[in-house]
């Protein structure tokens, strides 16, 4: 099934040399440590953390609206302390989630309104659901998909799980194109 186009106003998007495309209602806190590999979207009133520690996000990450991006921290010694938060190829964060965790890895769906805890791994290829809040340091395994409040495993997804996000956020990437104006 072919993806509807997502249509955007071109005057408040940037494109990078790299082919990001950002929002520039996007908070970029301490822009020289965010670090895009390339073809990525971040889209309207997201927020991502580069002031606290490094963020890396590889190629073909999309970022919803309303999502915040931020580095996990622990405390030590009465201190809060940043780790850096890397983020694999082909991810997808769905609108108004929270994503605080350690690892994300490659060819992983988070949904729409999910908190990912702090210091939390997300090996390659797991679904997050939906509405799923992961208790910090979960660790999910490849091929597993996670729901519900707390989050637990609710079942498996398929083995080409990378194939699919591959496809999907390659499609999504060349879907969300400017609006057309007619003259």
């Amino acid at each position: 099934m072919e993806m509807q186009d997502i249509n955007y106003n071109k005057s408040e998007y940037v494109k990078t040399a790299s082919g990001n495309k950002v929002s520039r209602q996007t908070v970029l806190c301490g822009s020289q440590n965010i670090i895009l590999e390339g073809n990525g979207i971040i889209q309207s009133d997201a927020i991502i953390r580069g002031d606290l520690a490094n963020v890396r996000m590889g190629c073909y990450c999309i970022i919803g609206r309303e999502a915040v991006i931020r580095p996990p921290y622990t405390t030590f010694s009465n201190e809060v302390v940043f780790f850096p938060l890397t983020m694999g190829d082909h991810v997808f964060v769905g609108e108004q989630s929270i994503v605080n965790a350690g690892v994300v890895g490659s060819y992983v769906y988070i949904g729409k309104n999910v908190v990912i805890g702090r210091r939390c791994i997300l090996k390659d290829c797991c679904v997050i659901e939906d509405n799923t809040i992961l208790t910090p340091e979960t660790i999910v395994a490849p091929f597993t998909k996670y729901g519900g409040s707390p989050g637990i495993q609710i079942g498996e997804v398929p083995e080409c799980q990378q194939n699919l996000m591959i496809d999907f956020t390659r499609s999504y990437y060349e879907h969300f194109v400017p609006t057309k104006i007619n003259k």
